[in-house]
């Protein structure tokens, strides 16, 4: 027997161990567990059970996250997805689904509501929950962004799977005690569910500082738009126009929004010249937000085909794949 068959021959069925461990977390020794996933995943992948590997991941970050182990759930997380890559694994629905599973394990966890702030001891409460959330999101933001890095590299969209980009738009926003919303628009733009991006901007809309929510409609729609999808952008602005109206908020009726609606009646027409005179005319409107013109460039790139004046390209866009 070759040595390699042999080590093979060591290790037990992936279920035997999937068991075992899981008979350790429920016993409430997370931190043994996790150092046994890690341990023994690494055995099964490196004698190539690269598919006890994976079960044996999957099954201790949902174990993990369901006991509210975060930090230990997002790790396993994370080298489920190291290893998709190690392996050479292609994406697929199958592992998206796994993905997704995981996913879903993530605790959601509301901020709690009419608390009184003079009292310290509700203070500290508010104080520990956001910190909780913060770990929460950047675990579950980093789990996400490899994924869709891995699905980028070896799927059929360069930019990656949009239900990854959904699923991760929406815990960054449902989630955060105060969202990123540039980012919330960012993965939601490259994801495929315009009415759920549509729902939480009006959201948005219902909460947010005087002034934010026009910036927020703008941005989300030429974030579409810089990517060449004119469809989804119009498809967002009526949903939102319908979902502001259903819930009784007032649309924001600004430069700004004017701005909008006339880039997105240019942008159906061959009409490069009008497309300048627009963005000249509301200047002042575009610098409310300093990553407007960078996405505007795009806008004439993709749609005109003017090649940007800004040397360095696509920086925005690569500042949410770190």
């Amino acid at each position: 027997m070759s040595r390699e068959r042999f080590r093979k021959a060591l290790l037990p069925p992936g279920a035997e161990n999937i068991e075992k461990l899981k008979n350790i977390v429920e016993e409430g020794n997370y931190y043994g567990a996790q150092q046994m996933y890690k341990t023994i995943s690494s055995r099964y992948a490196t004698v190539g059970r690269f598919s006890e590997a994976f079960d044996l991941l999957q099954s201790g970050a949902c174990l993990q996250l369901e006991h509210d182990q975060v930090t230990c759930g997002g790790e396993l997380a994370m080298l489920f997805v190291e290893m998709l890559v190690k392996a050479k694994v292609d994406f697929d629905e199958d592992y998206l689904d796994r993905i997704r599973k995981i996913y879903k394990k993530f605790p959601r966890v509301p901020v709690p509501q009419n608390l009184d702030l003079a009292d310290d001891d509700a203070i500290h409460q508010l104080s520990e929950t956001f910190g909780a959330a913060k770990i929460r999101v950047e675990s579950c933001s980093s789990f996400l962004k490899a994924a869709i890095k891995w699905s980028a590299d070896s799927g059929p969209r360069k930019i990656g799977s949009p239900e990854l980009h959904d699923m991760l738009a929406e815990y960054i926003y449902s989630e955060s005690p105060e969202p990123d919303m540039t980012r919330v628009c960012y993965h939601f733009a490259r994801g495929r569910n315009p009415n759920r991006f549509a729902s939480t901007l009006v959201n948005f809309m219902g909460k947010c500082y005087p002034g934010e929510d026009d910036l927020a409609i703008a941005r989300a729609v030429l974030m579409y738009l810089s990517l060449g999808n004119l469809r989804d952008a119009n498809n967002l602005m009526d949903e939102i126009e319908k979902l502001a109206q259903v819930k009784e908020l007032e649309f924001p009726d600004s430069e700004l929004m004017r701005f909008i609606n006339y880039l997105l009646q240019t942008l159906m027409r061959d009409a490069l010249p009008l497309f300048n005179m627009l963005k000249q005319k509301f200047s002042s409107s575009i610098e409310r937000d300093p990553t407007f013109n960078e996405l505007l460039e795009d806008v004439g790139e993709k749609f005109y085909g003017v090649r940007r004046k800004n040397p360095l390209q696509g920086m925005f866009g690569e500042l949410f794949k770190m």
